[in-house]
């Protein structure tokens, strides 16, 4: 997560290690456990003009920064002395300086590349064929690559026929990483990258926009499914802290508060299966594309 949430995530993940510590709702996550204050659920964080920032609804006192809230976990002062330490425990590898140049909490990393595995046709084909990038993946998408079996689905009425046709013709990514094997087990690298589904939407194009404007995600692709009543969200998130599994909640919970929306809850799985259709209109962020 940006702003430094990842911090306040990695603390409170050394007291309270098999929960979820951090729920993200709209700019804020959520009450949860202070280990300053007992494990009450009394700890509020904020994202305030770009930072991470809390307080205790007990403790008049206890409110700052992420920094502030550091601190109080490593028992150090020294702001110099700080950063050197969270450098070291979470491997973000910043150069300290000055606060007003602490760009690296909420500044994008443009030179990070996504890597998925990519399958051929039929779903039960678990064994990928490449190693892909996005821009790869948004080429055939807007391509004609998938235009006729695309408008093929689009024209079966039947529900069970539908799917089969779909399992059956259909190639597919695991955006969320390279596998040896289609299986949470066999997981060679994760891509850094969390697929939401929407599906049967009655206001598709008024949530794509949203979503590309959303003030907390950035979009890295997002296109329309198969069926084309749907939509394919790729998002960035970070898992050296904090699991898929966590995160897929944390967004779960921020799209019912912010869109009012319930999401397909298979995105939770991390070898997660999601098949390629035609959209010319697919949107890839700039940092992917193909240089």
């Amino acid at each position: 997560m940006h702003y430094g949430l990842n911090i306040y995530a990695y603390v409170l993940r050394q007291y309270y290690p098999k929960t979820t510590v951090l729920s993200v709702k709209g700019r804020d996550c959520g009450i949860t456990r202070n280990p300053f204050n007992g494990g009450k659920s009394t700890l509020q964080i904020n994202v305030l003009d770009n930072k991470a920032v809390h307080y205790d609804t007990e403790l008049t006192d206890f409110k700052g920064d992420v920094f502030d809230f550091a601190s109080y976990h490593f028992k150090l002062i020294e702001e110099e002395e700080l950063l050197l330490k969270i450098n070291e425990v979470m491997n973000l590898n910043f150069e300290v300086k000055k606060e007003d140049e602490l760009s690296w909490l909420d500044e994008p990393d443009d030179t990070w590349y996504a890597y998925s595995s990519f399958y051929k046709a039929p779903i039960r084909n678990v064994f990928p064929t490449e190693k892909v990038r996005l821009y790869q993946i948004f080429e055939r998408i807007t391509s004609d690559k998938y235009k006729s079996i695309t408008e093929q689905f689009r024209a079966i009425k039947d529900p069970k026929e539908a799917r089969k046709f779909k399992a059956n013709h259909f190639d597919y990514v695991t955006f969320s990483g390279v596998f040896s094997k289609r299986n949470d087990d066999s997981l060679i690298e994760h891509s850094s990258l969390l697929t939401i589904d929407f599906d049967h939407l009655e206001n598709l194009e008024e949530l794509k926009q949203q979503l590309l404007n959303d003030e907390y995600f950035e979009t890295e692709l997002l296109f329309t499914s198969p069926s084309g009543e749907g939509l394919k969200w790729i998002i960035r998130i970070d898992v050296s802290k904090v699991s898929h599994n966590e995160y897929f909640i944390a967004v779960a919970n921020y799209i019912k508060q912010t869109y009012n929306i319930e999401v397909d809850q298979s995105g939770k799985d991390i070898s997660r299966a999601c098949f390629l259709s035609h959209d010319p209109l697919a949107y890839l962020h700039k940092r992917h594309q193909k240089i």
